[in-house]
């Protein structure tokens, strides 16, 4: 590479050239990036091409200098590269590492339909999950569920029924749990049930209830969040998360739960119709297919919901 940097300081003692063009040139001489490219394409390069670069190369040495002291740049997000074309060099700008993993993170959020759920469980992950030996079992099962799903999602995979009081990290785990499975190329439906349940009774005015239900039992992963707050209806109770229940037990489909009830408390809880009748078989009848879809899994500590 002698030859291009003798003539380089040749041209810079022309004295038609004018200091701040000298001072150009020998910034960019001067770059050990320039340089080190120059190296690498030694056969490829010619004085006329170099100098039909300047610009290029001034812009890659400016923009690199920009990123380097925290300065807005051309591109942001994006890091300039010299590359050789027919003739000519030129710069390409390519996502920087923090691009990468924010486009990375994008991408796996997108695969987490969440439905009301708040924040911190849509953006949570297990390295984030206050360890704790009240959570230790939670945790240990949800990382085998996990693996185990993984390594063969077409099998059989009983999911998990988280119970415990207000506060400990049932639907953070939750939220951590779908977003391990979004990085194993899983689609995951996360949503508040309460919540689901009062928007299907307004999808009777809407003539959306079957659109509706279809979307939520076709998930390939569905997590109901909160299941036994919601307000006691037979027709929520029978027609509606009974049949979401039944086409996910057919299909086989992962389908976890979080609650403050235990699975007999729900069962319960489920009894009741809106207007007070008491149905223990068609309460059973539903819990039969909770337990067969998942399997209790307690969760307890101290109430972290109001902690920074």
């Amino acid at each position: 590479m002698d030859h291009i940097g003798r003539a380089f300081y040749k041209y810079m003692n022309n004295p038609e050239i004018s200091q701040r063009y000298k001072g150009m040139i020998d910034t960019i001489m001067k770059d050990a990036d320039v340089q080190a490219f120059f190296q690498k394409h030694e056969e490829r390069l010619s004085r006329e091409i170099v100098e039909r670069s300047y610009s290029k190369l001034h812009e890659y040495v400016q923009e690199k200098e920009k990123i380097k002291l925290g300065k807005e740049s051309q591109n942001p997000g994006y890091e300039p590269n010299l590359v050789l074309n027919a003739g000519y060099i030129d710069v390409v700008y390519t996502p920087t590492d923090e691009t990468m993993a924010r486009e990375k993170e994008k991408e796996l959020r997108s695969r987490v339909h969440s439905m009301s759920m708040p924040k911190d469980v849509r953006t949570a992950t297990l390295e984030r999950f206050v360890q704790s030996n009240e959570r230790m079992p939670a945790i240990l099962e949800s990382l085998n569920f996990i693996d185990s799903f993984n390594g063969d999602p077409k099998v059989h995979h009983q999911a998990l029924y988280f119970y415990g009081p207000f506060g400990v990290g049932k639907s953070y785990l939750l939220g951590a749990i779908a977003h391990e499975l979004a990085m194993g190329g899983h689609l995951t439906t996360l949503m508040h049930y309460p919540t689901f349940t009062m928007e299907m009774k307004q999808a009777i005015q809407s003539n959306t209830v079957n659109e509706k239900i279809d979307a939520v039992k076709k998930a390939e992963i569905l997590m109901l969040d909160d299941i036994g707050a919601e307000a006691n209806s037979t027709w929520i109770r029978d027609e509606v998360l009974g049949v979401i229940l039944q086409y996910r037990m057919q299909e086989d489909l992962p389908t976890f739960f979080s609650s403050n009830f235990t699975m007999q408390q729900l069962e319960e809880h489920l009894r009741m119709g809106n207007r007070g009748d008491d149905e223990p078989m068609k309460a059973k009848r539903l819990m039969e297919r909770i337990r067969f879809l998942s399997r209790e899994v307690p969760m307890t500590g101290k109430n972290r919901r109001f902690e920074q």
